[in-house]
């Protein structure tokens, strides 16, 4: 018993005893989405679907994390080349996986036009910096189109920027993400209540579930987990499974001659990815490959000097027309799941507390889709396919 209450104390988010002491007002919910990023918005939208009253809360404020600090980049698939994942997950897996990510897709171009979100439709373009990246784009690019997806191998350098081979994805895009989770948020008609810690999770009873936060004690029927990064802080289950990664990005002063890409590029098998902002800048992330040891299973936001050099480098090799300043910096903290794959499940002993998390840099990808099987898996009990976290155990 001692040893698992040392554990639980490690994995718990702080609020100190003169913030809450068990006093706060009691509020009783029907469905309490913890997480009010892009996962969190999208499954309060789905509840409200099957007809729940739904309440979002959140440690910051609506998509203040990762959510708003990505690239914005839609990209289908997963973080993994198309012949890669085939040979880790199996056929039949990265099947159902491709077409999950087109399931969000889907969702979330009804999102954008609902919400009058800005995206560019420019497509993506996966690019290798090595002749042996090459050679494995156009195994990607052949397993793709044998199973009938629409791609466009190049042998050659498209953007002429000295890379060596490329894929074309047209049917992806690049969105304003801020905009699109305050889309989804107005959509999904939830409540939010923001600036709210939560510290403790219990499920006394077999329908009601025990959530303490800092503002309130909430008392609901259903409580769903979308804190992706976060989700080891929440609960131990998490630990070993998600793993808090930090990602950084630079974006220039508006360039004079205006955009120069017209794509989401991403090469050196994603570690490294840019493209044009809406208001002409260029953006620029990654550098974490050269820089694993420091910003791997942290969740400190903030930037630092050796992976903003990496990015101010590889501006200036690979960009070297581009003369106007570097305007503005930032971090974001990704939750890598220990296989890449998002986990979605219940938690042990707490069968009313359900979770959508560990995204592994690609929530744009494949989040919606699998907040909508975590959705059903809470309320319904339908098994989550795939993404189920069962495989884990």
């Amino acid at each position: 018993m001692a040893v698992s209450q040392t554990v639980e104390l490690k994995c718990t988010m702080t609020v100190s005893i003169w913030q809450a002491n068990g006093t706060q007002p009691l509020q009783e919910v029907d469905c309490l989405v913890i997480g009010a990023g892009l996962i969190g918005c999208s499954a309060a939208y789905f509840a409200a679907q099957a007809g729940r009253q739904v309440t979002i809360t959140d440690a910051r404020d609506l998509a203040l994390g990762a959510s708003s600090r990505n690239a914005g980049f839609m990209i289908t698939g997963l973080d993994t080349y198309y012949h890669t994942a085939v040979e880790a997950y199996g056929l039949d897996t990265v099947r159902e996986l491709w077409a999950l990510s087109r399931t969000t897709h889907d969702y979330l171009w009804q999102f954008i036009e609902a919400g009058a979100v800005q995206v560019d439709r420019c497509g993506s373009t996966l690019l290798a910096e090595t002749p042996a990246e090459a050679r494995e784009l156009e195994q990607a690019a052949r397993a793709l189109e044998a199973d009938g997806f629409e791609v466009n191998y190049h042998s050659r350098d498209p953007l002429e920027r000295g890379y060596y081979a490329a894929i074309e994805q047209p049917q992806d895009a690049a969105v304003q993400p801020y905009q699109l989770v305050q889309a989804i948020f107005q959509q999904s008609g939830a409540a939010l209540i923001a600036n709210n810690e939560v510290y403790r999770i219990g499920q006394d009873s077999a329908d009601i579930v025990t959530v303490w936060t800092r503002q309130f004690i909430f008392k609901a029927r259903h409580v769903l987990l979308c804190t992706n990064a976060y989700s080891p802080f929440i609960d131990p289950y998490f630990v070993g499974k998600v793993i808090p990664t930090r990602a950084q990005c630079l974006v220039t002063a508006p360039l004079a001659d205006g955009p120069i890409l017209n794509t989401c590029g991403y090469s050196d098998y994603g570690y490294m990815y840019y493209r044009d902002t809406f208001d002409g800048r260029l953006l620029i992330g990654g550098g974490r490959k050269q820089n694993k040891w420091l910003e791997g299973d942290t969740s400190d936001d903030r930037v630092t000097d050796p992976v903003q050099r990496t990015l101010e480098a590889y501006l200036r090799d690979r960009f070297p027309e581009v003369e106007a300043p570097v305007e503005q910096r930032w971090a974001g903290i990704m939750g890598f799941s220990v296989d890449k794959l998002p986990l979605v499940g219940t938690l042990p002993g707490k069968p009313r507390v359900g979770f959508a998390v560990g995204f592994t840099g690609h929530g744009l990808a494949m989040g919606v889709g699998t907040a909508e099987r975590a959705v059903d898996h809470l309320l319904n009990g339908t098994h989550p396919g795939a993404v189920s976290a069962t495989r884990l155990d």
